[in-house]
């Protein structure tokens, strides 16, 4: 039990570092170093208040504490022997850990559409997701700021990539990571994609902050975390997305 205890406070530790690393230096590079530079960028033209960013932080603090408890649960438990993680590098070549990360990117893209269009119905928003809404004008120190019984499905997907794909711990990690930093960018508040973004086909594949940055302002429509697929599959893609990303990246450009 102590083991598990001293596994679950360094997991907490390391989960923290990651969250007020990734979104503590975006916060600062963007809205405090690079603040003139891209004011042309900022998504929402409302000044960011200081009492919702402490909200967002306490918030943030509490998801940490259930990610690391379901963490604790995958890897230092009986559950362990019967998911596909493996702690032998050896046992699958090496390309496998950036294929794994990529599966797992568009696994949990798929489990958070559905999940989150369900935290929308209105006999369960008001109990969970109304929490995460509450960020109007999102920011970096958004990206983990949930309700504590929200909190708990979004960690469950790491419970869920256990039982079908065989995940080595930097896989996990690198998941997480990479999860993360995606999540920050979607709620960064301002747009930071190059002018040449919008000519390619992935704009057509991936989401934006523009993208994200409406759902937190109109409440509805653009579910998706990762891609657009099932946005524009389900038909729940705000209409006048495009629109709403050209006329920010033509301020930004100047229509050059």
């Amino acid at each position: 039990m102590d083991d598990i205890i001293e596994s679950l406070i360094y997991i907490l530790g390391l989960t923290l570092i990651r969250y007020f690393a990734i979104a503590g230096i975006a916060f600062v590079l963007i809205y405090y170093g690079l603040s003139r530079a891209l004011a042309k960028s900022k998504i929402q033209s409302r000044v960011l208040k200081k009492k919702v960013i402490f909200k967002e932080i306490l918030h943030s603090s509490q998801s940490a504490v259930v990610f690391s408890v379901i963490s604790i649960l995958i890897l230092y438990t009986p559950l362990k022997q019967y998911t596909f993680v493996y702690d032998n590098i050896d046992d699958y070549p090496l390309w496998w850990i950036i294929i794994s990360v990529a599966l797992s990117l568009v696994i949990h893209d798929t489990y958070f559409y559905w999940m989150h269009r369900l935290l929308h119905h209105k006999k369960i928003y008001r109990h969970t997701h109304v929490i995460h809404h509450k960020s109007t004008n999102p920011s970096p120190w958004s990206s983990y700021s949930f309700h504590v019984l929200e909190a708990i499905p979004e960690g469950l997907i790491l419970l869920v990539l256990v039982f079908i794909l065989p995940l080595h711990i930097i896989s996990i990690s690198l998941f997480t990571v990479v999860g993360l930093m995606i999540n920050v960018y979607g709620h960064l508040g301002y747009e930071i994609a190059p002018k040449s973004f919008r000519k390619t086909k992935l704009f057509n594949i991936v989401n934006t902050s523009v993208h994200h940055n409406m759902h937190h302002s109109r409440f509805i429509g653009n579910y998706g975390l990762y891609f657009r697929f099932w946005d524009k599959m389900m038909k729940t893609e705000i209409p006048d997305y495009e629109k709403q990303y050209d006329l920010i990246q033509s301020k930004r450009f100047n229509n050059d």
